[in-house]
């Protein structure tokens, strides 16, 4: 029994072999029967029917090669004899089917005249004198053509299954995707008719990118209605004829504007007019994109354009993706043209004078109390964004705004911090004009900060931040909130350096504390005009700091303003009295009062006086002999979580209590 499994096998083997060897050399026939054909009669002899025998037997072949590579894979040799010969064979007749297929264009009439879609049509409908040889062909030489187009669309079908084959098993990925070949032979005539006229249009590029729209908006009907259904009987899976004709019309032009337009506006980059000529360019290459995307969508048919490659295909824009230096210079032209735009704007005191007119429509929403300029600022950098969104590419897109836009950003940074640096040198901050100016600074950034990061929680930045690994932006918002906490925190010093000054006797009468009577309390008043400070300042504060600053700034006085009282009085060794812990608690209670206005409970913001007070206000037993034996347990189950232990007990000392 093993022996007949074995011959069994052995026969099998032999007639695999045998069977391929026959069909190559059926395929080799056939090639070799049309080369014979076309040398002795090279316009009369048809080679149709040679090459579908070929194809026939060439997808027999790879049918029989794809179940070897699964069943037998130590038949390698064998498989890579049989491709050999097969790759001999395809060298041949390849050629020998696009030779045939242009003859019978030629004989269709195609290109069609260039006259017929000249640009006098209208932007819709199709042009005047319109003829399409598609349409009107009829009778035997549109069933010579169809059987010519199968053959092409056969022979790619082959092409990609046998690389898809030889490529099984290698850790490769490769977009097997290539140019509908028969597409790529109606578009290559027309390129070529389309030189002449090109070469007249240098200086005139828009009337370039009209005929090319025109061309391909008045043939593409005709590929959903004529060759779809061609491409879709040859089982050539995953082909619009629709977007290959409109990719390879796209490809036509980028690369005539490679070779000859690019190339003619970098050689005298420092002319101003030719400065000025490259933005025009790129707006008819993205106003040209966009209605060529545009009769894509117009088919009805789910396409993918949000694939890479597939934008690449279809943007006049790809030349970039070959020749990034090209990019770097459109990135230096708009950056400069933005940033001049800009400086104007900048030099404009009223663009900084007058703040912007926000409507709060909904809760959470803010109003930053910007400045004018800050809005100019953000619709420069918005019209740069949207010249990158139609960019193919997400790194060309990345590259070009950081290129564009950080430095912007930058440069209007390092304004902010001028305008602040300047204020600070004349008065230290000191008067009422130079915090104004200051908090517009600061509230223009803090509006730029938040709608930055808003952009970039949009897809767009999102796609661009997970295949480059780190945000466009990040740096720039990170940049724009230091400058926020560098300024606000210099208001609060001032404002607290001005409060020290005005309540220093407050802080060196120590007696007013031991004293029975208020008659030694000479520094009251100036506690009094102190906090009358405090408030009139915070209170401008308000009105022109947006409100997460102003919010973040009062705070932080808060805080200050916790600190030095409790230094200056409670933690100093100041002896208080039952009249002078009554008194000193009805002066903190005035200081809460103060900031009662911007907050329900001002004692928590005020951590160290308010447990400093509790302390004072405590008997003898409780703040002496249970502290002295709790220590830093007692601290906590009296919720005094702000105070060292230390602290605490040189208040206990320092607590003067009647016997």
């Amino acid at each position: 029994m093993a022996m007949m499994c074995k011959l069994k096998t052995l026969l099998h083997n032999l007639e695999t072999a045998l069977k391929l060897d026959s069909l190559v050399g059926d395929v080799e026939d056939a090639v070799s029967s049309s080369v014979i054909g076309k040398l002795k009669s090279p316009r009369g002899a048809s080679s149709e029917e040679t090459h579908l025998v070929a194809i026939s037997s060439l997808k027999q072949i790879e049918d029989i090669l794809t179940s070897i590579n699964k069943a037998r894979p130590q038949w390698s040799r064998l498989v890579s004899a049989v491709d050999h010969r097969i790759d001999q064979a395809l060298a041949i007749l390849r050629p020998q089917a696009i030779a045939d297929h242009r003859s019978l264009l030629s004989s269709l009439g195609w290109p069609p005249p260039l006259a017929g879609s000249s640009l006098s049509g209208k932007n819709t409908g199709k042009s005047p004198e319109f003829s399409n040889p598609l349409l009107t062909m009829e009778g035997e030489l549109k069933g010579k053509y169809c059987v010519s187009f199968l053959s092409l669309c056969h022979l790619q079908e082959l092409q990609i299954r046998r690389k898809a084959r030889q490529l099984e098993g290698y850790n490769i990925v490769i977009d097997l995707h290539q140019p509908l070949w028969v597409i790529e032979e109606l578009v290559t005539p027309i390129s070529l008719a389309t030189q002449p006229h090109f070469s007249k249009w240098l200086d005139k590029p828009e009337f370039i990118f009209a005929l090319i729209f025109k061309i391909a908006r008045d043939y593409v009907d005709s590929m959903d209605d004529i060759l779809q259904p061609w491409v879709d009987k040859a089982r050539l899976v995953g082909y619009s004829c629709r977007e290959e004709w409109i990719s390879a019309m796209v490809a036509s032009l980028s690369t005539y504007l490679a070779k000859e337009i690019f190339p003619k506006y970098t050689e005298h980059i420092e002319s101003d007019r030719l400065r000025s000529s490259w933005l025009q360019l790129i707006d008819l290459m993205i106003s040209f994109d966009k209605r060529m995307q545009s009769l894509l969508a117009n088919s009805g048919l789910l396409i993918s354009l949000s694939e890479v490659d597939n934008q690449r295909s279809i943007s006049a824009l790809s030349v970039f993706c070959d020749c990034p230096d090209w990019l770097d210079i459109w990135a230096e032209i708009e950056r400069e043209e933005m940033l001049e735009k800009l400086k104007s704007a900048i030099q404009i005191e009223k663009n900084w004078n007058t703040k912007l007119q926000v409507t709060i429509l909904m809760s959470g929403s803010q109003d930053y109390k910007s400045p004018a300029v800050s809005s100019i600022f953000l619709e420069c950098l918005s019209l740069l964004i949207d010249r990158a969104r139609s960019l193919p590419s997400i790194s060309l897109r990345y590259k070009f705004i950081k290129s564009t836009g950080s430095p912007i950003i930058q440069d209007f940074l390092d304004c902010l911090l001028r305008r602040c640096q300047e204020s600070e040198g004349l008065t230290a901050l000191a008067d009422d004009n130079a915090m104004i100016n200051v908090s517009c600074s600061i509230n223009a950034a803090r509006h730029c900060e938040s709608t930055l990061t808003e952009w970039c929680e949009d897809i767009f930045f999102l796609e661009i931040e997970t295949a480059e690994g780190s945000g466009v932006f990040d740096e720039e918002i990170k940049g724009m909130k230091d400058f926020q906490d560098e300024w606000s925190e210099k208001i609060s010093t001032v404002i607290l350096r001005g409060f020290d000054a005005r309540c220093r006797d407050y802080l060196k009468n120590k007696k007013q504390w031991q004293e029975k009577s208020d008659e030694s309390r000479v520094g009251l008043k100036a506690f009094i005009a102190a906090l009358d400070y405090l408030q009139e300042k915070i209170s401008k504060l308000e009105g022109e700091l947006n409100a997460i600053d102003f919010t973040r700034t009062w705070r932080r006085v808060a805080s200050g303003v916790d600190q030095l009282v409790f230094n200056g009085v409670i933690a100093s060794n100041t002896k208080f009295s039952d009249a002078g812990v009554q008194r000193f608690v009805s002066d903190i209670d005035i200081l809460f009062g103060v900031f009662s206005a911007w907050c329900l409970r001002p004692g928590g913001f005020f951590p160290k006086l308010s447990e400093g007070t509790r302390l004072l206000r405590m008997e003898e037993k409780q703040l002496r002999h249970e502290l002295v034996k709790g220590k830093d347990k007692w601290l906590q189950e009296n919720g005094i979580r702000h105070l060292t232990l230390l602290e605490a007990e040189k208040i206990g000392k320092n607590r003067v209590f009647v016997v």
